[in-house]
């Protein structure tokens, strides 16, 4: 058949739904789609097991598929849970009270956010790695174990922005008031040095959020 891709070695493969956002994805942590090529207007769900024509699309890609097709759950099939363990990264759409949004139908507790994660309250944008584990049909994802998908930190970086309640430094990590640790009585302005924790996270242009800032200690 010709698929009109020239010479392209098409592929198919079963895999896993790992990650989610918009209208974009991946499956098995290594194979890109775009909610466009999902056939049947099916609502895909992370965990979810799906059928993947699959091409090489070097260098922007690696491994893209050009059509998705949802692998049915069989309501009456009599196989045992599968409790494994599974890691999926996701991005934060939205925050409710305590419960944390990845999609529509990917959410959890913030209480499971990981113990020693001292600086850090989850923010849309954010992304983070989460380990879960489901029962047959998606009906009962429960997360064991959230944190930041990266997290790193910079010593002595400038202010260089501030509007409202949000800022940048170094013209390139977005932080907000509404979700970032502060010493007591400190309030940042432009062109104060600080030292920085920050977490990756979809911020407009930004791909850092700032979750603790702190005066650098004059010598």
């Amino acid at each position: 058949m010709d698929s009109g891709r020239g010479d392209t070695e098409l592929t198919t493969v079963q895999g896993v739904v790992t990650s989610f956002c918009d209208d974009y994805g991946m499956i098995d942590e290594s194979i890109y789609f775009s909610s466009d090529v999902v056939t049947g207007n099916v609502p895909l769900k992370v965990g979810q097991k799906v059928n993947v024509v699959v091409e090489e699309d070097e260098p922007l890609y690696g491994l893209r598929a050009i059509k998705v097709d949802v692998v049915p759950h069989p309501l009456d099939s009599n196989e045992p849970s599968d409790s494994k363990v599974r890691v999926l990264n996701g991005c934060v759409t939205s925050i409710s009270e305590d419960t944390i949004y990845i999609s529509n139908i990917i959410y959890f507790p913030m209480d499971t956010v990981s113990e020693g994660m001292i600086y850090f309250v989850p923010y849309k944008g954010d992304w983070l790695k989460v380990e879960y584990s489901t029962e047959p049909g998606f009906s009962n994802f429960k997360a064991s174990s959230v944190k930041p998908t990266r997290c790193t930190h910079a010593e002595e970086v400038r202010i260089t922005h501030i509007r409202g309640r949000h800022g940048v430094i170094s013209n390139k990590i977005f932080f907000t008031l509404d979700s970032v640790k502060l010493p007591d009585g400190y309030v940042p302005k432009v062109d104060d040095i600080v030292n920085v924790v920050m977490v990756e996270s979809t911020q407009f242009c930004f791909k850092w959020r700032a979750v603790s800032i702190t005066p650098a200690q004059k010598s």
